[in-house]
């Protein structure tokens, strides 16, 4: 019996096998298959972009992936109706709803509100914040988002947001360097696009077998499609949780700035290079609500995250920086009661959630209908 036919089966296997890794790693496949989606096909899109600490509890999880990220996002429906006007809502966890159920976010509080325009087109609010608070990522997540053809932009920013050394910090960012780099180099940002937290994969990081957990987790992205679809959940909320902080430190620091706090100490750049994206299409700032304690040392701070100096400044810089620049602008810094407020001075109980989404749809409503 000769054993030379199975010989050059087995090496045509092999080689085929080596050419389909080789391929693998330099045509980096990874996008294209973040497309494939069974969402807005055999389960509903989600609400907002996928985000879990602990993803078998959430039916959802923490990727890197934009192109999945976006197609399992309602917004990859299918294309614009005539009759409607479009708002995306970029900015951090609050945006994005921690510790709120779907339907309590703020984008679906304003869409509760039914709001319909002089010309006929209904408002629809689509939720695409994320956590972490740092410009350059919302920046990242509006550029890929530009696609899907909004009418109107609300920026949700808030201080922790501009300074320099959050704005690469998070996971999202340095796991995407290719696009950010390009924002950094096309708006001739004040950021390393060597940044020495860019991923940078090696070699073998980018075959097959290097590639086995974002694989991996493209496929759970959809199996929890599965049951986000039977039970509406996409976070775990605890039935208990830490309050925010009412009792401060007698600290007035602040990323190790001093005062005044100096413009060019904030990443207005980053802020300004949104707009610039975003083209002919508005887009309107606003400074969130936060929590302002009245505990111990809340005449050194507002709260955990800013001493009264480092926000004041930012207040009176972020309405210089939009008057002078032409930037349509609000500021709801202390528009939500304090007992609204949850595990930090940004989350907002629902009813503080509603509250504010009945003045930010009403601020938004008045500006779009005066042409501005």
């Amino acid at each position: 019996m000769s054993y030379r036919p199975v010989l050059r089966i087995l090496l045509k296997g092999i080689i085929l096998f080596i050419l389909f890794i080789l391929l693998f790693s330099f045509s980096n496949p990874l996008p294209a298959l973040g497309r494939i989606s069974i969402y807005n096909h055999l389960v509903p899109g989600r609400v907002r972009l996928p985000y879990a600490d602990d993803p078998p509890r959430a039916y959802s999880l923490s990727l890197f992936n934009l192109d999945a990220m976006f197609a399992s996002h309602q917004l990859a429906a299918g294309p614009k109706p005539a009759d409607e006007f479009r708002v995306f809502l970029i900015g951090d966890s609050a945006t994005w709803g921690f510790l709120l159920k779907p339907g309590e976010t703020l984008s679906a509080q304003m869409n509760a509100l039914g709001v319909t325009l002089p010309d006929g087109r209904h408002m629809r609010f689509y939720n695409l914040g994320y956590p972490v608070m740092s410009l350059s990522k919302d920046l990242l997540v509006l550029s890929y988002a530009m696609r899907y053809q909004p009418d109107w932009i609300v920026w949700l920013v808030t201080l922790e947001s501009f300074p320099y050394d959050k704005q690469l910090f998070p996971p999202l960012i340095q796991h995407n360097p290719g696009p950010m780099r390009d924002l950094i180099q096309h708006y001739r940002l004040k950021l390393n696009p060597n940044d020495p937290g860019f991923v940078q994969p090696a070699f073998i990081d980018r075959t097959l077998i290097g590639q086995r957990r974002p694989l991996a987790d493209l496929l759970r992205l959809q199996l929890y499609g599965v049951l986000w679809a039977a039970t509406g959940i996409d976070q775990d909320i605890p039935a208990s949780y830490p309050q925010r902080m009412e009792d401060l430190p007698e600290d007035p620091g602040f990323h190790d700035l001093h005062p005044p706090l100096e413009e060019d100490a904030l990443a207005f750049d980053v802020l300004g290079a949104g707009i610039a994206l975003a083209g002919d299409i508005p887009v309107f700032i606003v400074n969130e609500p936060m929590f302002v304690s009245h505990g111990t040392h809340s005449d050194v701070r507002y709260n955990f995250y800013y001493p009264r100096w480092a926000y004041d400044d930012y207040r009176r810089l972020m309405a210089e920086q939009s008057a002078r620049q032409g930037w349509l602008y609000r500021d709801f810094w202390d528009a939500i009661p304090p007992d609204q407020f949850t595990n930090t001075a940004i989350h907002m109980t629902p009813a503080g959630t509603q509250a504010f989404a009945s003045l930010l749809t009403q601020a938004l409503f008045d500006a779009s209908t005066r042409g501005k």
